[in-house]
């Protein structure tokens, strides 16, 4: 029941995904942006995902493997001297 759920929330979430995107190049076209202008604009669409992606999976990565886990050094405690300088109260 779950996977049938999950297979209807995706496919309607692609569904309106591909509307989206078709009425998104509809609009520019009505803009008057040249097909070089929405090249460079898939490009920098593109460009910012996989850049995006790339990071989290370096994150990721860095996560699972314990590079930016802290190295903790535990070091004695200070020994408290006893002050025999002053007179106490």
């Amino acid at each position: 029941m779950k996977i049938i759920l999950v297979v209807i929330v995706t496919v309607v979430l692609m569904g309106g995904t591909g509307y989206a995107v078709n009425e998104s190049w509809i609009w520019l076209n009505t803009l008057g942006i040249t097909y070089h202008g929405k090249i460079a604009l898939m490009l920098g669409v593109a460009g910012t995902f996989f850049m995006s992606a790339g990071l989290m999976f370096l994150v990721f990565y860095s996560s699972r493997k314990g590079y930016d886990a802290e190295k903790l050094q535990v070091l004695p405690a200070p020994v408290l001297q006893r002050n025999t300088d002053t007179n106490p109260p």
